[in-house]
């Protein structure tokens, strides 16, 4: 997969079908293919407020459709989505986020709760710029920043 640059934008944030709609869109338009496992990961992600594992999507793809469903293809899945953007990989946590914006390019900025497990995504262009700047100072290709930083949020504090 190519560099994702973060680059200064306004996206608007998309919910239930629209969101699924927008993945669908922009996946095809990265020249993937949208299929009905693809969709039922997506709309299985997309549900939950709060990172998800691969584990947990394939244990509810496989309760509601009365079959199993290997987490590996559900990895395979949610790599091809990452890839595309169409979600986030807490990497902390070895879970994922729906990207709620899906074609919005930007790096992963997280503030973990160690309590509760909620993962507030953050977008900050002067950050990421600089943490690209510092990649690039050592002759370094970032391609996907993630930074994650880990706490209490407001609930559990």
């Amino acid at each position: 997969m190519g560099e994702i640059a973060p680059h200064p934008h306004t996206h608007r944030e998309h919910t239930g079908p629209a969101l699924v709609a927008e993945a669908a869109r922009a996946l095809r338009a990265a020249g993937e293919q949208w299929t009905t496992m693809r969709e039922a990961v997506f709309t299985e992600l997309a549900r939950h407020e709060r990172p998800v594992s691969a584990y947990d999507i394939a244990e509810n793809l496989s309760a509601a459709r009365g079959k199993r469903v290997a987490p590996n293809s559900v990895y395979r899945i949610l790599d091809v989505f990452v890839g595309s953007n169409l979600a986030m990989r807490v990497e902390s946590a070895n879970a994922y986020l729906a990207n709620r914006h899906p074609g919005c390019a930007h790096d992963c900025i997280f503030l973990v709760c160690d309590e509760c497990g909620e993962a507030i995504h953050v977008d900050d262009e002067p950050v990421s710029e600089a943490v690209r700047a510092i990649a690039a100072a050592r002759q370094f290709a970032a391609r996907r920043p993630v930074i994650e930083i880990r706490g209490l949020c407001r609930s559990c504090a």
